[in-house]
């Protein structure tokens, strides 16, 4: 309809906002549905290989006494596996790939707030990607847990190079966490549809700003700890020598101060997809918006005052195990507003129990059985009985991969249709929620048995006897039932995105502005740039309308060039037309420039640093050099 009403519009939009074919208009793109699309299948590919390598750990532990892998082995694949899940997976598909694709085209906007900042971030997730499993590759990989705990780490236990490439490796991808967040937070404040006000925005996008603060916050903590490592291991530097004045505990410390909001980072874009799918299949708005709204940002803020639970066995003060004791009890607040939130809308609707929502019940069901056994060790002695066992690896993988990865399946279930314009096969995604649904059940939930039997974690092998085989051996079977429900996602996707019925614009009835465009999107978003007057814009059938009638006059089109519209940070009133920059070869000649320079920083070769260093700074001049105006 757009097109017939204003064709001129709709086709000059169509040809300014164009991006180059084939292989060359991808690396140089700067759209953020392409760059949404590249983080997704860069973080599908090392979701594989995390997968791989927890089926070696379980194959590793089936039976005592095993040698399916060496010590060596087994402890870089464990570390990598950690570092590969978090850090080069969920983190980065939750915020790179469905941030990326969805934000945008749910606020109204045309793109992210800086277009060439944001192809940067993936390109240099991908370097850094890479940069750590080169070191795998050669036989260097980082083996000390993704925690990377000192003494050892220290180069007096681990002289080879695989603690380099996991630090460097990880300052590396704080570059791109930390510039990817300022993207996301300029972008929610400045670049709302005129009318969405603070109080009208998604749920998606209180949780994807909650997660933007917070790691502009942790990853500096994270960043510094790192830094400290590599003086210490290449300079001779002290931080955590204690017979040089230095301390193993800062180590802890400066990683918790990341590592608890981290849990939070993780989770809480799976709040938000919960948010926007439970709507749409219950066919009412989520009970008590603003106190969920305020709970995704307060699970943030208190997050950042509870990292000491995780140190409760190191020794401290009562005084301070107390106070921390009780800050991770109060964090379980703003997470059970959400489920009463999330459950109440639930039963209170009329839910159809599609594909998409059964991932988000199955995410409920995790979350909250993770949740029991988080907040057990808030309980000072009962944490200091079971950490570093078992326990804590069941608590923790239904958290980060039952409550954390389960909501991403059903995004990628529920946005398939906008993304590709098909529908998958609803019979098979269903099947493929119940094998992973029980894949995870029978894999994690023995943990807690064993662990409570004294099982510690990251233990290479075992003796007979001890009572642990039985559950090893369950939850061995278990990872290979949920790798095949994982499998069976995947396969349905692909399949459907060749062979799956045309899906249509909206075809759940979704109720956010996403699915007011066509399916797939065009490069340009909207034809006109949409008015909202709830956070259910599409529930608000008059506007749409309005906004034809304003495409038909020639209204908020914004075809003179490379356009989009900033708003006031409260309001979303109109405030500027922004001109945004298109494809461009400055991002990933940067990223290449900066991953040769880590590469060159591992052999200790500095004046090829220094070189790249050259490099980089020539292409920052090329990439703020005046572009040419659009004809």
């Amino acid at each position: 309809m757009a097109s017939v009403a204003q064709p001129a519009a709709v086709q000059r939009l169509e040809r300014i906002w164009a991006g180059r074919p084939g292989v060359l208009g991808w690396l140089t793109t700067t759209d953020h549905k392409r760059i949404g699309l590249l983080y997704l299948f860069a973080c599908l590919v090392f979701f594989a290989a995390g997968g791989v390598e927890a089926l070696l750990i379980r194959t590793q532990l089936v039976h005592p006494n095993n040698n399916e892998l060496s010590p060596a082995a087994f402890n870089q694949v464990m570390t990598m596996h950690g570092v590969t899940m978090i850090f080069l997976f969920v983190i980065p598909i939750s915020t790179g790939a469905f941030g990326n694709y969805l934000l945008p085209l749910m606020i109204g906007a045309r793109d992210m707030a800086f277009p060439r900042l944001n192809a940067l971030s993936f390109w240099i997730f991908a370097g850094s990607g890479i940069f750590m499993y080169a070191g795998l590759a050669l036989g260097n990989g980082p083996n000390a847990g993704w925690f990377d705990y000192v003494p050892l780490a220290s180069r007096q236990f681990n002289p080879g190079q695989g603690i380099d490439f996991y630090a460097l490796g990880l300052i590396f991808n704080g570059i791109s966490t930390t510039a990817a967040a300022i993207n996301f937070i300029v972008t929610i404040f400045k670049l709302r549809a005129p009318g969405m006000s603070l109080n009208r925005m998604p749920l998606f996008a209180y949780a994807f700003l909650a997660v933007s603060l917070a790691l502009v916050f942790a990853m500096p903590a994270l960043t510094t700890d790192l830094v400290f490592l590599e003086l210490d291991r290449r300079l001779g530097f002290s931080f955590f020598e204690p017979s040089h004045g230095g301390d193993v505990l800062l180590w802890q410390h400066l990683f918790w101060l990341f590592g608890h909001p981290e849990v939070y980072i993780i989770i809480l874009p799976a709040f938000g997809i919960a948010t926007s799918i439970i709507p749409t299949f219950t066919r009412r708005r989520m009970i008590a918006f603003p106190m969920v709204a305020l709970a995704e940002i307060l699970v943030v803020f208190i997050g950042f005052g509870v990292w000491v639970h995780h140190m409760f066995s190191t020794g401290l003060s009562n005084v301070v195990l107390i106070w921390f004791a009780a800050a991770s009890l109060m964090v379980v607040i703003p997470s059970a507003i959400q489920i009463f939130a999330w459950l109440t809308t639930l039963v209170t609707g009329r839910p159809k129990f599609q594909t998409p929502l059964l991932w988000i019940v199955g995410f409920i069901v995790f979350f909250i059985v993770g949740g029991l056994s988080g907040i057990m060790f808030a309980a000072v002695p009962f944490d200091q009985q079971l950490t570093d066992t078992y326990f804590v690896v069941a608590h923790f993988h239904f958290i980060i991969f039952g409550a954390a990865v389960f909501p991403l399946l059903g995004g990628l279930y529920y946005w398939f249709p906008k993304v590709t314009g098909r529908m998958y096969h609803e019979g098979v995604g269903r099947l493929s929620f119940w094998i992973a649904f029980a894949g995870t059940a029978v894999t994690f939930f023995p943990m807690h048995v064993v662990g409570l039997f004294g099982m510690p974690r990251r233990v290479y092998t075992y003796p007979s006897g001890l009572g642990w085989q039985g559950y090893n051996l369950t939850e061995t079977i278990g990872a290979y039932i949920l790798a095949a429900g994982l499998v069976l996602v995947f396969a349905n996707l692909v399949v459907s995105l060749f062979r799956g019925a045309p899906a249509g614009d909206n075809p759940f009835g979704g109720a956010t502005l996403e699915w007011s465009t066509s399916s797939p999107p065009p490069e340009f978003n909207y034809a006109v740039i949409p008015h909202v007057r709830s956070a259910y814009p599409m529930w608000d059938e008059e506007d749409r309308r309005k906004d034809a009638d304003a495409l038909a006059r020639g209204e908020r089109v914004l075809d003179k060039g490379h356009e989009t519209p900033a708003s006031t940070v409260l309001d979303a009133d109109w405030d500027e037309v922004l001109d945004m920059p298109s494809n461009s070869p400055w991002p990933i000649c940067f990223a290449v420039a900066l991953s040769a320079a880590f590469a060159f920083l591992i052999g200790g070769h500095l004046m090829a640093v220094a070189v790249c260093a050259a490099a980089m700074a020539a292409v920052l001049v090329a990439w703020h050099s005046k572009e040419p105006q659009e004809e």
